[in-house]
């Protein structure tokens, strides 16, 4: 004779751990606030969060009592509240994006096949700081310290898109002391480069430093907009597929977006 199930084993098995879907349908209306940026009005902030006003107005209620959300004395619309903003601040200030992106390289590294490493910006310009190697490693300088030069590679060209155009021409005039005497400039190839890595969210590079290795590298935004740094893949320039509808620029936008939501960055809104 079998003993009786646990009454909860089958939920668990089929749906993992129960929550409680009040809060988990409430939380749709702080995921819209915070999707949108700024205060709604009941009906425009109910309708994104998938729900009827008057549904949504009790949620609203409790969590202006917790401070989480606010509501405008004039206009009525309601925005985050204080304790939001505060646990916004406490999330931001524990998270380091080496850290933060450490793990997401080697779960890209072991996806695509591919060695994916971090570069952050140092004092000579794009530096490796972290390096997950894949299966079958490109046999290449991707040492921790390697100094990724502006021009030719993918990790230099995606920071010289997003960087102020001072430090970018720091950073070039460095790359080529012998030819300090003429100050450097950004020509029109390589400015058509980085627009083109501004546009897209990404950067390439094919048979650059080293010929047969090719690159795609995808930026990670701060709070502030500003570049924290690169996620950038490597690989033998013969199967490194640099289409930027393909499985590995797509994985590296996912997982970059991902972490600079993570670090409080929000996507700008398209017109």
């Amino acid at each position: 004779m079998t003993s009786p199930a646990h009454p909860n084993t089958d939920k668990h098995q089929r749906g993992g751990p129960r929550g409680i879907q009040s809060i988990e349908v409430g939380g749709a209306l702080l995921t819209a606030l915070v999707h949108h940026g700024r205060p709604l009005a009941l009906k425009d902030l109910a309708r994104e969060a998938a729900m009827a006003p008057a549904k949504a107005h009790p949620y609203l209620v409790s969590f202006i009592k917790l401070g989480l959300v606010e509501q405008e004395a004039v206009s009525g619309r309601y925005g985050l509240g204080p304790l939001a903003l505060q646990l916004g601040l406490i999330s931001l200030q524990q998270y380091d994006p080496v850290r933060l992106a450490t793990p997401r390289i080697e779960e890209l590294a072991m996806q695509l096949g591919h060695t994916v490493a971090i570069a952050v910006w140092g004092n000579r310009g794009p530096t490796i700081v972290r390096v997950a190697e894949a299966p079958s490693p490109v046999h290449i300088s991707m040492r921790h310290g390697t100094v990724m030069g502006l021009r030719g590679t993918a990790s230099g060209r995606l920071f010289a898109a997003h960087l102020p155009t001072d430090l970018v021409l720091s950073a070039l005039a460095a790359e080529a002391p012998q030819q300090a005497a003429a100050a450097p400039k950004i020509d029109a190839q390589f400015a058509a480069l980085l627009a083109l890595a501004r546009k897209d969210g990404l950067a390439s590079a094919h048979d650059g430093i080293v010929l047969g290795v090719s690159a795609l590298a995808a930026p990670v935004f701060d709070d502030q907009g500003r570049i924290a740094l690169s996620l950038t893949a490597i690989g033998p320039s013969g199967n490194f597929d640099l289409n930027l509808h393909g499985p590995i620029a797509l994985a590296l936008k996912s997982a970059s977006t991902d972490l600079s939501r993570q670090l409080g960055w929000r996507e700008p809104a398209q017109s």
